[in-house]
């Protein structure tokens, strides 16, 4: 169910580009307003700190200067897409950093004009503020930029007689505020600390480029605007990002802090971007396990840089662990660890950011060699032989999803087990003969793994199991469970029996006093293990005959406590719900639907391995394909087991997308899948699992469905023998798998896009789905992926004739609650005296009405559209 470590709390969302700023929501009353970096030249700053602590210190917390207060009028700061007025009010500069004006803080009255490029996005922020495009009056803000945007308002400015008394009301805000940008500011000032080459002051200047390197900078705007309607929210710009503007806003609901983000986008054609400024070809990690909470690691990080001229690089790494030291070509290097901001996504999946700089800006195509020193309490103990590795954030420092080679060593404790990524390829346990020969002796063991090929993740997991084994093929599966379950699994509960009454007249035998029954003990994980086995390795036998050959050398399945799975390459953390037996589900009276469900978890991480771990999502709009396939193709193995139940989760999910929030809003509303975490907000906090992972399923099954049915495969044998092509040996299932097949072969350890994955089952698209004859999938891609449909069919005006021993059908489909341009494939299906359907084909429906006709058996006697519910619909 669940991915580790990735864009948002919930931990489905793993391995997305790493993130450049960070933001937090204030507790007080104006702290609404954020900033980015200035390179503006005033008089230069002799006092340019000349250490990374100080330069970051200074970035972070830079004041107002009293010296630069200004009455400032009819100004404006203008962006593709983007209008920001300043009507009338005060201004205040920020002091130099190394001769830079980094910020402004106005009070006044302004105004704001963000206008999102297509509908997606217009919907997006009506959704958070009632408007298609973003008008709204403000009267504080506070900015922070890196370019010439101090220089710009210069001529809208006066100065003012009481400037101390401004900047004394709001320094204290600005300092504050100033710590959102720090980091991604740090990027571009660390270029103005001395390098450890300079010889000279003179070449400091040439090689860091002074006040006119400014001009270098990618351009950033950040603005923390109080809205007269709107309340404190964000517009940030940075050329830096592929989607380089956003605006969104802090919020709480229900006592938990979001950062609803209205909407996000790339103004303008998409400029092309540079590729990133690095990889990581491998990791070689040592780490010391010290249960139930601590780990010591040391980390060497092979890295690549592609363009060159970066002077600091940024990783993520658990908030709960502390570098200790950081080396490069065996010397120490400067970093800052900087904490999360509150609300953050970063901070959500529990990670910090550690920005490491270098003596001197790094050449191109240049390999570095790094060595992270770390420990922490990055564990957390669930009782019973259990821990929780990867709850609170990432174990090894990494930026974003980058397929690297891992050799991993591990030292823990002998009478526990760890599984890891990858293969072991050694394991010893070792008695140390103690230097005090009084202590007693220290046993412990030691593992090394590593990686068959490069994977985007690795992880771990320890805990006192016992294991079970089955093969799929040559694969290897083992699970492994402890002999109880977490302290916190819910318990089954006593219940009093009332017993039989005796008959009428007739004596007592024994007494009625209600009888307390004993609730059964405990599940055993490790009792049930055998059968965890057994069912991965059955999936991985079918999914490797639907999508092709299992990705790595074996899979290890372990029991992690609570409700939530995670999957890593080869590895699977299995919640302890997963390893209940028939009888223990019954025992905790879980209702069908919800053990159905739950077993489907084991399904769907094995099919990670597949999609998330060997295919990869190349942005966070396009994560949906691995949810939702992996799901899907859970539902897939269900089917053959019990095509009963695979319909009614389908139809749960049905029901849920068509339900509304407590405040009485449309799920639907939250966007498409392709707004990715986005989906989870403060209007929907479950809208990613419920749209991602529900939306994206059905929309996998409406495109295995279609393909089938626009092939004829799904037409009954009076129709079928009218196409000569076909034959009774072609599986109706093959054009989709045999697309998946591609996508597996071709995208193996690559990322890929909505775009790419339409393209490959573009290429034996069935002409029945070819719209304005062009073999595109375009119009699902904009109606059904980028949109939020889910319109309400109905067959109208239809009519049979019966003309020379031949029988025509027309009609009417008609598509209710849709947009106008909505296309849908309708199966369109006869039903004759007997209640048999006879399926008559495929009409791309265009709009709100479409016609159609027919050549039918002579038996038919009406028309159904979509009896078999294989489109996300409405009940009529």
């Amino acid at each position: 169910m669940g991915r580790p470590g990735s864009e948002i709390s919930t931990g489905q969302n793993r391995r997305l580009a790493r993130a450049i700023f960070s933001r937090r929501a204030f507790a007080l009353p104006i702290w609404l307003l954020l900033a980015l970096a200035s390179a503006l030249a005033y008089a230069p700053d002799p006092q340019c700190p000349q250490t990374t602590g100080a330069l970051y210190s200074r970035i972070r917390s830079v004041p107002l200067d009293p010296q630069r207060v200004y009455r400032i009028r009819d100004a404006s700061i203008d962006r593709p897409n983007l209008h920001i007025d300043f009507e009338d009010g005060t201004l205040a500069f920020t002091e130099d950093i190394c001769g830079q004006i980094t910020g402004a803080f106005f009070e006044g009255e302004g105004e704001i004009r963000l206008r999102p490029p297509n509908r997606m996005e217009r919907g997006s922020l009506a959704l958070f503020t009632g408007m298609a495009i973003l008008e709204e009056q403000f009267t504080s803000g506070y900015l922070r930029f890196n370019d010439d945007t101090a220089a710009a308002l210069n001529p809208y400015l006066s100065p003012l007689s009481d400037r101390p008394e401004f900047t004394k009301q709001w320094n204290d805000a600005a300092r504050q505020l100033a710590e959102f940008d720090a980091l991604r500011l740090l990027l571009d000032f660390s270029h103005f600390l001395p390098s450890s080459e300079a010889k000279s002051e003179a070449k400091f200047e040439a090689k860091s480029g002074g006040p006119e390197s400014a001009q270098k900078f990618l351009p950033l705007l950040h603005a923390h605007l109080l809205g007269k309607k709107l309340g404190a929210f964000e517009i940030f710009s940075d050329a830096a990002s592929s989607e380089s503007l956003w605006a969104g806003q802090p919020k709480v609901k229900d006592g938990f802090l979001f950062f609803d983000i209205w909407t996000s986008f790339a103004p303008g054609p998409a400029a092309p971007r540079p590729a990133n400024d690095a990889s990581i070809s491998d990791f070689r990690i040592s780490a010391s396990v010290q249960p139930p909470t601590t780990l010591r690691a040391t980390t060497e990080v092979n890295v690549t840089v592609h363009n060159g001229g970066e002077r600091t690089l940024l990783f993520e790494l658990s908030q709960y662990l502390k570098v200790d030291r950081i080396e490069g070509d065996g010397r120490a290097l400067d970093f800052i660890q900087n904490p999360a901001i509150e609300g953050t996504q970063l901070q959500r999946r529990g990670n910090d950011l550690v920005a490491v700089v270098f003596p001197a800006p790094l050449p191109p195509a240049q390999d570095v060699k790094l060595r992270f020193s770390y420990a922490g309490e990055v564990l957390s103990e669930a009782g019973n032989g259990l821990l929780y590795v990867g709850e609170r954030g990432t174990w090894y420092p990494n930026f974003g999803i980058n397929p690297a080679q891992f050799d991993m060593e591990f030292r823990y404790p002998a009478d526990w087990t760890l599984v890891a990524t990858g293969k072991r390829l050694s394991s010893q346990g070792i008695d140390e003969a103690p230097a005090n020969p009084a202590a007693p002796a220290i046993s412990e063991k030691v593992s090394h793994w590593t990686s068959e090929r490069p994977i985007p993740v690795a992880g771990f997991n320890l805990g006192k199991y016992f294991r079970a084994e089955a093969k799929a093929g040559d694969i290897l599966v083992q699970a492994y469970g402890t002999r109880v379950v977490e302290k916190s699994f819910p318990k089954a509960k006593p219940e009093i029996v009332q017993p039989f009454p005796e008959p009428p007249g007739r004596p007592r035998a024994r007494s009625t006093a209600p009888i307390l029954v004993i609730p059964p003990p405990p599940p055993s994980p490790a009792r049930d293990a055998q059968a965890v086995a057994d069912k991965a390795a059955k999936a991985i036998t079918n999914f490797s005959r639907w999508f092709g050959p299992y990705p790595f050398d074996s899979l290890s399945l372990t029991q992690m406590p609570g409700d939530f799975s995670q999957g890593w390459p080869g590895l699977v953390f299995l919640s302890s719900f997963a390893f209940l037996s028939p009888r223990e589900h019954t025992d905790l009276r879980l209702d069908p639907l919800t053990r159905a469900l739950d077993n489907q978890v084991l399904v769907h991480e094995t099919a990670h391995q597949w999609w998330g771990d060997l295919v990869l999502w190349k942005s966070y709009r396009d994560q949906w394909i691995a949810e939702g396939l992996a799901n899907y193709a859970s539902l897939l193995m269900l089917e053959q087991e019990n095509p009963t139940q695979f319909q009614q989760v389908l139809e749960k999910y049905r029901r849920d997308l068509l339900n509304s929030n407590k405040d009485g809003e449309p799920l639907r509303d939250a966007g498409p899948v392709t707004l990715g975490q986005r989906l989870q907000s403060s209007h929907f906090p479950r809208g990613y699992e419920e749209i991602s992972y529900e939306r994206g399923t059905w929309l996998f099954h409406m495109l295995r469905c279609m393909l089938r049915d626009s092939s004829g495969h799904n037409a009954e044998p009076a129709i079928r023998r009218r196409n000569e092509r076909l034959s009774a040996e072609v599986n109706p299932e093959e054009p989709f798998f045999r697309a998946l097949r591609k996508i597996r072969a071709r995208y193996a350890g690559k990322t890929i896009s909505t775009q790419e994955l339409l393209q490959v089952f573009e290429e034996d698209l069935p002409r029945p789905l070819w719209y304005e004859k062009r073999p595109k999938l375009d119009w699902f891609l904009e109606g059904w992926i980028n949109g939020t449909a889910i319109p309400r069919l109905q067959a109208r005006d239809i009519r049979l004739a019966e003309k020379n021993g031949v029988t025509t059908v027309t009609g009417m489909i008609v598509q209710k609650d849709a947009p106008e341009d909505l296309v849908t494939a309708v199966p369109v299906y006869a039903k004759t005296a007997l209640g048999t359907l006879i399926f008559l084909g495929e009409v791309l429906a265009d709009g709100a009405e479409t016609s159609f006709h027919f050549v039918a058996p002579s038996e038919v006697r009406t028309v159904v559209l979509d009896p078999r519910q294989t489109i996300l619909s409405a009940p009529k």
